[in-house]
């Protein structure tokens, strides 16, 4: 099955696709029932049979791959019935078969990426709250033992990206566009940083930083000394997660970071 291998490449490339089936064919179509094609932006892979219903079928699902991009709640599930006789024309003219099919289009959005930044009780609890959603999540700390900590997440339904790294200002240079940023690491000077470093990347979805309103207030202002203009820094969350789930058990703290962020994040 080709098209399994082309939806991996294209999930892993953080590619959006409309995955194309014939659900149904009577007469003489030119495909049968379970035939697939991909539709991404700029490329096709697989095909349902060709002619104008395949070029029907690719209009109609790149303006689904439009609404992904465009809409916070993307697109849904859709079919389209085909007539092939040559009473039915469509901008690309007839085709005259003489079955019909109809086919399933199905968005293949892709998911939201996560990076926190500190693996430690919070950042921990919060990994096993993440790991069971479809995300890319992205999970830094500058401790090894931390890290091989992780084996608890499995089987996670996120795929894990874990990275160790002194310096995490570079693996989050790399985020792709609209990441969620989390910082909550063990070293205030460390959460500086990378709150320095998140300012300056060109396209990130959400920076929150762990931490109480006077800490936030010291960093605010450190931010700003360092050239950042104060409606920019004010982006940053700080503090994080809900106030209806209050507590400063790490566990309860996780709780309310990710239900902040599964609200929000797309």
């Amino acid at each position: 099955m080709r098209w399994l291998a082309d939806a991996a490449r294209l999930r892993a490339a953080r590619r959006p696709a409309i995955l194309v089936t014939v659900i149904a064919g009577r007469g003489h179509a030119p495909r049968e029932a379970g035939a697939k094609m991909l539709v991404a932006e700029d490329e096709l892979l697989g095909t349902i049979g060709g002619g104008n219903l395949e070029m029907l079928a690719v209009d109609r699902a790149r303006e689904l791959l439009a609404g992904l991009r465009e809409t916070e709640s993307g697109a849904v599930p859709e079919t389209l019935k085909f007539r092939l006789n040559d009473k039915e024309s469509n901008p690309y003219g007839k085709q005259c078969c003489g079955g019909e099919m109809t086919v399933l289009l199905e968005p293949m959005p892709v998911p939201p990426a996560v990076a926190v930044f500190g693996v430690g009780n919070v950042g921990l609890e919060l990994a096993r709250i993440l790991s069971r959603h479809e995300l890319d999540l992205h999970l830094t700390d500058s401790r090894a033992e931390h890290l091989e900590q992780l084996g608890v997440l499995d089987p996670a339904v996120a795929r894990i990206f874990p990275h160790r790294a002194v310096l995490g200002e570079q693996v989050l240079a790399e985020l792709p566009e609209g990441a969620h940023v989390l910082i909550m690491t063990h070293d205030h000077a460390e959460d500086l940083h990378l709150c320095d470093a998140a300012l300056r990347h060109p396209a990130l979805g959400s920076i929150g930083l762990i931490g109480s309103r006077a800490k936030w207030s010291r960093f605010r202002s450190r931010l700003i000394e360092e050239g950042h203009v104060p409606d920019l820094v004010d982006t940053i969350r700080c503090p994080i997660g809900i106030p209806e789930v209050a507590g400063k058990h790490p566990a309860v703290i996780a709780v309310s970071v990710a239900a902040a962020l599964l609200s929000s994040a797309r």
